[in-house]
């Protein structure tokens, strides 16, 4: 997928969202042809420093940017040029889904194997343990818990691991 093509991908922008939040998004969103400096960066959005180090940081911590150190001979201090590198997103993409994967997997075992309890008018969930310390009664508001029945939330994820399995290539019963 080209570099422009990513970018336009609605599924990659919401990844770019979700790391760098939308104080960051100007600078996932439009990263420069070769090396820039996060002062060239936050000047040519219009952004503050801080929001652009940020950013930056979060998209290196992702391998999604890298960056050399320049010392000024005279200052002794540091530049930072950086380079955005998004050919990593569809691996990183991938790893995210993996993880996912993992994680309605786990749970879903603990939905299985675990009975809950609600209070209707809290709306709070209780384990069975927890609604037999309480005696049944909401600690909130004293109202008795009602077994609750999370078969349609264990078929969601069922659901969800599903496409999840296609999309990734996973055989289910291997």
């Amino acid at each position: 997928m080209a570099f422009e093509d990513l970018l336009e991908d609605p599924v990659i922008q919401k990844y770019l969202h979700e790391l760098v939040g939308p104080k960051g998004m100007p600078v996932a969103a439009a990263p420069p042809d070769g090396e820039v400096t996060d002062e060239e960066l936050a000047e040519e959005l219009d952004l503050e420093l801080n929001d652009v180090r940020r950013a930056l940081f979060i998209l290196y911590e992702n391998d999604l940017a890298s960056y050399r150190r320049l010392r000024d001979e005279d200052s002794g201090w540091l530049t930072y040029l950086w380079t955005f590198e998004y050919d990593n997103i569809p691996e990183n993409l991938e790893e995210e889904m993996y993880r996912l994967h993992e994680a309605l997997e786990d749970r879903r075992e603990y939905e299985r194997n675990h009975e809950f309890y609600l209070c209707e008018i809290c709306s709070i969930r209780f384990e069975f343990g927890e609604a037999m310390d309480f005696g049944f009664e909401c600690p909130e508001c004293g109202s008795p818990l009602e077994s609750m029945d999370n078969n349609r939330l264990v078929t969601a994820m069922d659901d969800r691991l599903d496409a999840l399995e296609d999309e990734l290539n996973i055989d289910a019963d291997a």
